[in-house]
């Protein structure tokens, strides 16, 4: 089986990328038999992020995020999108056979412009790209958060209308939602984004980190009081982080009143700096050795390129492209 996931460098890795994508991510490339394939997404990332030197830097600070989290480019296939552009070709023929009314019910995009960004068509054509994405490698598996499943579903839409008009050229695919951490809520409750500038970052400093965690929204019971742990923004971020035991701890804690939403606070804080100790290190020497990280997405390209390059014959060959 093949797994394909990528993840935008539109800014810093956050604990909604984490939970949601890498965790799950370097649990399969380190406890199953699949054939993983992982890309930073920076086509992708073009389409909120504009700067030419802040999308390069940040795809190498998130390349360099990805190792350091656990990503081990000796069991799984790693790579810069860009570095293979077979995939805009393919975004292209699929275009031909995208119905309008399939991008237009993408609520992703319905969302996004509803938060203030700029309406333009590489945003609402962002499904069909993310569908060549998939197709061009011919994923079985592609994990996800719960608001990108329909554009799973849109690249097995488009999988079907092509092997429907030219032959049995692409694998169905299938999204992988993890149902415990679907959606992290960000700070203000809402789903954790760089879009929605509500995020908890992993590699921050502790002064940014305290700040972070301190703005989580709460509500004004006293602090003698028992807290509500199930609708309470800190505990659903706290509780990625803890066992059932740790978990049922917590919530005595909140059950029993005597502690204000600041201790929670700092107890996240110190739960998220603790976490990421090991993995703070390894960023820090990465971001130190950048040409290493480059030799290792470079390979990584070649090894994705022999996959790509094989499908796209086919299908070029299917729709009458030299």
């Amino acid at each position: 089986m093949r797994t394909l996931t990528g993840l935008q460098p539109s800014g810093k890795l956050h604990l909604g990328n984490y939970f949601a994508s890498i965790k799950p991510m370097i649990e399969k490339q380190n406890n199953s038999n699949d054939e993983m394939f992982i890309f930073v997404a920076n086509y992708h990332a073009m389409t909120s992020l504009s700067d030419a030197k802040s999308l390069k830097a940040n795809t190498l600070e998130a390349a360099a995020a990805f190792l350091s989290l656990g990503i081990d480019p000796q069991r799984s296939t790693f790579w810069v999108q860009s570095d293979i552009k077979d995939v805009l070709e393919l975004y292209w023929i699929l275009s031909q056979l995208t119905p309008m009314g399939l991008v237009e019910r993408a609520h992703a995009y319905k969302d996004k412009v509803a938060k203030g960004l700029e309406a333009h068509h590489g945003l609402f054509s962002y499904p069909v790209l993310m569908a060549a994405d998939i197709l061009l490698f011919n994923a079985q598996k592609v994990p996800v958060g719960k608001d990108q499943i329909q554009h799973v579903e849109i690249a097995r839409d488009l999988a079907l209308k092509f092997n429907n008009a030219y032959g049995e050229i692409f694998t169905l695919p299938q999204a992988q939602v993890a149902q415990n951490v679907a959606t992290v809520p960000g700070t203000d409750g809402a789903k954790m984004s760089k879009s929605y500038k509500n995020t908890i970052d992993i590699f921050s400093d502790a002064k940014t980190l305290k700040k972070q965690c301190s703005s989580i929204v709460t509500n004004s019971t006293p602090l003698e009081e028992p807290k509500d742990w199930q609708n309470c923004n800190i505990y659903a971020i706290a509780k990625l982080f803890l066992n059932e035991q740790e978990q049922a701890n917590l919530q005595d804690r909140y059950s029993k009143g005597g502690e204000g939403y600041g201790h929670f606070k700092m107890y996240l804080n110190e739960l998220t700096w603790n976490y990421f100790a090991p993995a703070r290190e390894k960023f820090q020497y990465y971001m130190n050795n950048q040409n290493e990280i480059i030799d290792i997405l470079h390979h990584g390209a070649k090894k994705a390129k022999k996959t790509s390059d094989e499908i796209m014959a086919k299908v070029r060959d299917a729709v009458g492209i030299y």
